[in-house]
């Protein structure tokens, strides 16, 4: 299907918000999967065609932070291969099988980490200990990757989490190598779907464009507020995100608290 040219211009505006907020604390596809619902895209090619733009924004923000210094790709290349392996079986798995099953928990994941920003210790701009060795980070980076790739909302806002709580970094290097995981995860994802070949390719350039743009101006925001930006952002796009989840009547957890 191509949608007309105002759809177009609509999703490319949903594209370039979705990156701007994504690029600094995560959640992009809050606003750019249900606005591809919106113009009467399909679940699964709505999917597919936010990978591709998310996968072109957010290699956008990866370049902007690693022209600043903050990522260290070379530290961190196991969790950056183990979140696109995971992807990879994610993505597999959700063109076979019904994922409203793990839907049904991320309601309670996402008021956890909303609660751990709200309460936690203000988050150090400076690195510190890491808290688990490489493998392990790689072993949960690799898992959040495989959710990633299957369902995907909120997974930049946990890759975050778990590079600050057991990895020791700083909020922005911690957001820079939220990034590249989810670069990773969402290339892995998209050759998935492409191989399955339910990508819409003239709307998921178009909406790349916006994306791209968004990507850069969040992340050079992040850069210049650090975290009196992004963990703010992580709080309300965790509880935003909760709430379209438990309002959607597809959720099972929808079901069990309105029927």
């Amino acid at each position: 299907m191509i949608p007309s040219p105002e759809t177009i211009a609509f999703l490319m505006a949903a594209a370039l918000m979705a990156g701007c907020v994504d690029a600094m604390a995560g959640g992009g596809g809050l606003i750019a999967l249900p606005a591809l619902l919106a113009a009467g895209i399909p679940p699964v090619p709505a999917v597919a065609t936010n990978k591709l733009q998310s996968a072109l924004g957010t290699f956008g923000a990866c370049i902007a932070y690693a022209r600043a210094g903050h990522m260290d790709l070379s530290a961190f290349r196991w969790p950056l291969i183990a979140a696109f392996a995971g992807s990879a079986g994610g993505a597999w798995l959700l063109q076979r099988v019904d994922p409203s099953i793990l839907a049904g928990l991320m309601p309670a994941l996402l008021i956890a980490l909303a609660a751990y920003f709200t309460f936690s210790p203000r988050v150090s701009e400076m690195d510190r200990h890491q808290r688990v060795g490489m493998a392990a980070l790689s072993l949960l980076v690799g898992v959040i990757g495989f959710y990633d790739g299957f369902f995907g909302p909120g997974a930049g806002a946990f890759y975050t989490t778990i590079f600050i709580a057991l990895g020791g970094l700083g909020l922005v290097r911690a957001t820079a190598q939220t990034k590249a995981a989810n670069f990773a995860s969402n290339l892995a994802g998209l050759m998935m779907m492409i191989a399955g070949g339910h990508v819409i390719w003239i709307v998921g350039l178009a909406m790349a464009v916006g994306s791209i743009t968004g990507g850069q101006i969040g992340s050079r925001l992040a850069m210049r507020f650090g975290s009196r930006l992004i963990r703010p952002l992580l709080i309300i796009m965790s509880l935003a995100l909760t709430a379209r989840m438990l309002l959607d009547p597809k959720n099972p957890i929808h079901a069990l608290l309105f029927s």
